[in-house]
């Protein structure tokens, strides 16, 4: 693979994507119809259910680490792409409802490059994602970006997006060492639950969100596999 890349000048490039990348229930019954406790019923069950999905999205949000999950809570109070939204749908989906997410989004379902889309990888087994957010993707540098997307640099950029997947899914206590990745090469991970780096450059902005099929941390730069950063 770096042969390859030393050929087509990739390598550069690679390293350089491094280097620059952050009701009521008590109304009158006065219909002869039905009893007062009939009517209540169905209100009832809304309220039950209102009960419950704050109770749901509550604990969620309880289990959350990093320093920016009140940010992500209010630039996403509610609907798909929140964090109870989230827990409702494979990663892939999840990820494509979050509008902090953009970006990877593009990057995994072939929107960026035709050529190389994880969908269906990213959605049938258990994985811990480290997610770059749109600002991540922002640091990168437009030649190295044009250069990801074109389809004969699909190998290189699919390298790079599953170092960002890890198997399994981890808590945040059981994050903190050398992760494998889907890619093949570890992942060094320091700190603290509520203060977590990943691969000496990205820092968890708010990590622990849960989708269905996986635990997703947002990161705050794109991550480099070690083998793409030799010169």
């Amino acid at each position: 693979m770096r042969n390859a890349l030393r050929r087509t000048g990739l390598a550069a490039a690679a390293v350089s994507l491094v280097v620059t990348m952050s009701a009521c229930g008590s109304d009158e019954d006065t219909d002869t119809g039905g009893s007062t406790a009939d009517q209540a019923m169905p209100e009832q069950t809304e309220q039950a259910k209102e009960k419950e999905n704050k109770v749901t999205g509550g604990a969620a949000a309880a289990a959350l680490v990093g320093p920016g999950c009140a940010g992500y809570a209010e630039a996403v109070p509610d609907g798909p792409g929140s964090v109870s939204g989230m827990a409702e749908d494979p990663v892939a989906v999840a990820a494509s409802n979050n509008p902090l997410l953009k970006t990877l989004t593009a990057t995994v379902t072939g929107e960026f490059n035709p050529k190389v889309d994880l969908v269906d990888t990213l959605n049938s087994d258990q994985f811990t994602v480290l997610a770059p957010v749109d600002d991540a993707f922002g640091q990168i540098d437009k030649a190295t970006l044009n250069s990801l997307a074109q389809p004969q640099n699909a190998e290189l950029l699919t390298e790079i997006l599953t170092y960002h997947v890890i198997p399994g899914q981890l808590a945040p206590e059981d994050l903190v060492g050398k992760q494998a990745t889907a890619q093949g090469e570890k992942v060094t991970i320091t700190g603290s639950p509520d203060k977590l780096m990943v691969g000496g450059s990205a820092s968890v902005i708010c990590g622990n969100v849960q989708t269905a099929n996986a635990t997703v941390y947002l990161i705050d730069s794109v991550l480099m596999p070690p083998s793409l950063q030799e010169g």
